[in-house]
């Protein structure tokens, strides 16, 4: 490629299954499109959350379009844990190290940003590079592809038109239930469904909360294994959620993400 142009940086969206089990797993082209997949078999740059899962989904990728070189050949590099664990979206934040990752693209290669699961900077790290391509004049696409939330959200019944992502509550079951309160109080008020997600082993213990904390006319709603063979959604009233102990019970047994929401 000539480097007399700059090279774009692409937002390629990964499958849901990721880290479910075997039984899980469905078809990357069940709910990658096409055009994504061709886009991605021909970037050899990487950025992403975890090399090890990227050259998982590029295997799969590879299975429909030859990719541009080998894995071996590709540069796949990871975004910082400290991205990981608190995210990387701070409006003061120093674009330094980001614009470093995307020299390639000003050398007139294309980058792709991949995440584990799901879109790219939604609900996971990858902000400060799409900040950093801006500043740096670069074209910034995004494929199409799967988005847990939005997917959770249209299933839900929930308010579509106004809505919140929360990211994850506190672990502390005491801050995490005052949390859930001033979340409900916010979305009864204005009408906003409110969003959260939870690492798979603590599933239970949030789906407990909210349907114990929570006011009995509240809806609450819990999307599991989106896009996989088993996913189920279930949205009730809390009053109901408490009556019908054995959804709750049944729905998280099988460890796989979910998306909570709440509203009215």
């Amino acid at each position: 490629m000539s480097t007399a142009a700059k090279g774009k940086l692409y937002l390629v969206p990964a499958p849901l299954d990721f880290g479910c089990p075997d039984d899980q797993q469905t078809l990357i082209t069940d709910t990658i499109p096409d055009g994504t997949l061709k886009a991605a078999s021909q970037i050899k740059h990487w950025i992403c959350e975890n090399a090890k899962s990227t050259r998982v989904v590029l295997k799969r990728v590879a299975e429909h379009y030859p990719l541009i070189c080998t894995l071996q050949e590709m540069t796949i590099t990871e975004l910082t844990r400290e991205a990981h664990k608190k995210g990387d979206h701070t409006a003061a934040s120093d674009n330094t190290a980001s614009k470093a990752l995307l020299d390639k693209a000003l050398q007139g290669f294309d980058i792709g940003l991949m995440s584990e699961a799901g879109m790219p900077a939604i609900a996971d790290p990858g902000s400060s590079i799409v900040r950093a391509a801006h500043a740096l004049g670069l074209e910034v696409v995004p494929l199409v592809g799967p988005i847990s939330m939005m997917l959770a959200l249209a299933v839900s019944g929930l308010n579509g038109q106004n809505f919140a992502f929360n990211g994850y509550l506190p672990q502390d079951s005491a801050a995490r239930k005052l949390q859930i309160q001033t979340f409900e109080r916010h979305a009864l008020k204005t009408r906003q469904t409110q969003i959260f997600i939870e690492t798979p082993y603590r599933n239970a213990a949030l789906l407990a909360d909210l349907i114990s904390s929570l006011e009995p006319n509240t809806r609450l709603a819990c999307s599991v294994g989106i896009s996989l063979p088993s996913a189920k959604t279930v949205s009730l009233l809390v009053k109901d959620w408490r009556i019908k102990k054995e959804v709750a019970a049944a729905l998280l047994t099988s460890k796989l993400p979910a998306i909570f929401l709440l509203g009215n």
